[in-house]
């Protein structure tokens, strides 16, 4: 008896250590290879701005541009003026073109200064075709911008509110070209898997073997698994449909320290573990102020008064305590341990990896 209790509660500990696999729909850490977004891209004009658009004469390419838009119009420009143009400006407009997209529907679009405008708020889009990869026109787009932002200037004073040298249409492009996708060919489809894991694959595989049966799926790789699938197209797409629904047993990922070195943000997984360690960790500040000084002749002098600066350095180091940091083999323990040293987000990046470099830390860092 005292021995299936002992086991019993050895039992609990390894689930306590190991907790269950969280569940996950398929759809959520695979998609169908080939099945994916376009991106596309197009030169364009925006008219109408109160003043706020290019400088021709720092941006040429805007007098051009808007030259041969009118000569395409019948208009022709009489050699050698100069046009002083204030409510044009020269824009690239970008925009996903999604899968399956049929001509006559309608998606969304960004567009961006690429001059020296002040503001395209109020602006209208003049017809930019939206050209892919290939250099084939995919897509037409005009229409009024919609700026997030507000600003004002008067006297050398300025007042600016988010961002107006970029805005957004909403369904500001018609689709003139289908791209066409590998969903319907051969007898089967390939799933990609969102990251590189072998278990993931593994788990998704034998989901849709359970569900459909056995041979169904099989994993080629770490990212890739073929699935076998029906031949005709409302057959596939039904397929499709039930098995982005499955539910996938996810094992427990990689321990991984992600940070940001521009921003200081720190961000770590539930399968980072601590081990016991020492760290004393100290900041060094250096400060430069520099001051005015004038230096004048006697009164009876023939020189002339001199300006000079003077500049005093300061180096101050703060010392830090060696702080012991206890073994932690959860995510409240290790967040717990690096509160104790009391370092700032920009002190974290460089104690996690001296961390790392030292042992004591058990996961990858990724730095973006």
């Amino acid at each position: 008896m005292r021995r299936l209790i002992l086991l019993a509660a050895a039992a609990l500990a390894v689930g306590a250590l190991h907790p269950a696999a969280a569940a996950v729909r398929l759809k959520e850490v695979a998609a169908v290879q080939g099945v994916r977004a376009n991106a596309l891209v197009g030169y364009g004009l925006v008219v109408g701005l109160d003043g706020t658009g290019d400088q021709t004469t720092q941006t040429p390419f805007t007098t051009q541009s808007l030259n041969a838009m009118l000569q395409q119009m019948g208009i022709t420009v009489p050699s050698g003026a100069q046009m002083q143009l204030k409510n044009v400006a020269a824009v690239m407009v970008t925009a996903q073109l999604p899968a399956f997209a049929q001509p006559g529907q309608q998606i969304d679009i960004n567009v961006s200064s690429i001059g020296n405008a002040k503001s395209l708020r109020g602006g209208t889009l003049i017809a930019t075709p939206l050209k892919g990869a290939d250099g084939q026109v995919y897509a037409l787009a005009q229409g009024n911008l919609i700026v997030g932002g507000a600003g004002a200037s008067a006297n050398g004073s300025k007042v600016q509110i988010n961002h107006l040298s970029a805005g957004r249409i909403p369904m500001g492009a018609s689709v003139e070209r289908t791209v066409p996708t590998p969903l319907l060919e051969g007898d089967g489809v390939q799933l990609g898997l969102q990251a590189d894991d072998f278990a993931t694959a593994r788990a998704v595989a034998d989901a849709i073997n359970r569900a459909k049966g056995e041979g169904t799926a099989v994993a080629l790789d770490g990212r890739s698994v073929r699935v076998r699938a029906p031949q005709t197209p409302g057959e596939r797409i039904a397929f499709l449909a039930d098995i982005e629904n499955l539910p996938v047993e996810m094992a427990k990922p990689a321990a991984r320290v992600v940070l940001n070195a521009r921003t200081g943000s720190v961000v770590m997984n539930d399968a980072v573990t601590l081990g016991a360690c020492a760290v004393a960790h100290g900041n060094l500040s250096v400060t430069i102020s520099t001051s005015p000084q004038v230096s004048q002749p006697n009164a009876f002098g023939q020189g002339q008064t001199v300006e000079s600066a003077k500049s005093d350095i300061a180096i101050t180091q703060q010392g830090g305590a060696l702080v012991q940091l206890p073994a932690g083999t959860k995510l409240a323990d290790v967040v717990k341990a690096l509160n104790s040293l009391g370092a700032t987000p920009m002190d974290l990046l460089a104690i996690l990896q001296a961390m790392k470099s030292a042992g004591a830390l058990n996961a990858e860092i990724e730095v973006i």
